[in-house]
């Protein structure tokens, strides 16, 4: 398959944000991801993911969410990477960004959430209904979603790994207040990172099946 990669910088709100876009022959859509708690755009897990949905003609598109110095602080405090309505507003200048650019063309847009990021993935989504088609979670946190899940239009697939007790059951909390089509997922013998063997592969070929099967309709249909 061939891929274009290209470094860009774009503006969200008063920051500029450092991304790598990823760029099939051809795309029939693109993926926005969105890291979780003290990652960023070169997560090795991310990475991964969104070479598998290269390799199905699905642009990828990874951005750091918080700014260098932002970054510092959060190190050293650990705020920021759950200041859900911050990394929300972030995504929702990307998408925007990606709506006006139009690097991949005008194909529809999905977003890949992990951790907090999941969180924030949502509530992007909701407020950019006309924008995103499709969600997936990742060991994700969509109760930090809280109050807006009932807003969300996209069709939404929550993947959490089987040995995650806890966030299985906050997962299925999110599940019952989410209003769109939308499944959760248990992977066999994973922890919160996924990091056994074959476990992320699943990851990967279920958000890979969801995007294609999802990002071709409209919201309001799912």
């Amino acid at each position: 398959m061939d891929v274009r990669g290209e470094a860009v910088t774009i503006p969200a709100g008063e920051v500029l944000l450092p991304a790598d876009l990823s760029i099939p022959a051809e795309p029939v859509g693109v993926v926005l991801f969105a890291h979780g708690s003290g990652s960023s755009r070169h997560s090795p897990r991310n990475v991964s993911v969104a070479r598998h949905l290269n390799g199905g003609r699905l642009g990828t598109v990874l951005v750091d969410l918080l700014t260098p110095a932002e970054d510092e602080v959060d190190v050293a405090t650990a705020e920021l990477r759950f200041d859900i309505g911050l990394l929300a507003d972030r995504l929702a200048g990307v998408l925007d960004w990606l709506a006006t650019e139009r690097p991949f063309g005008a194909g529809p847009v999905g977003l890949f959430g992990a951790s907090t990021g999941a969180a924030a993935a949502l509530v992007a989504t909701a407020r950019r209904p006309a924008l995103v088609r499709a969600v997936v979670s990742r060991g994700g946190r969509p109760d930090l979603a809280g109050p807006v899940l009932d807003q969300v239009r996209a069709a939404t697939l929550l993947l959490v790994g089987g040995l995650d007790e806890q966030v299985i059951t906050l997962n299925e909390q999110a599940l019952s207040q989410l209003t769109s089509r939308a499944e959760l997922r248990v992977i066999p013998g994973a922890t919160h990172l996924f990091e056994e063997p074959g476990t992320l592969d699943q990851v990967a070929e279920a958000a890979a099946g969801w995007f294609h099967d999802h990002l071709h309709r409209h919201p309001a249909s799912v």
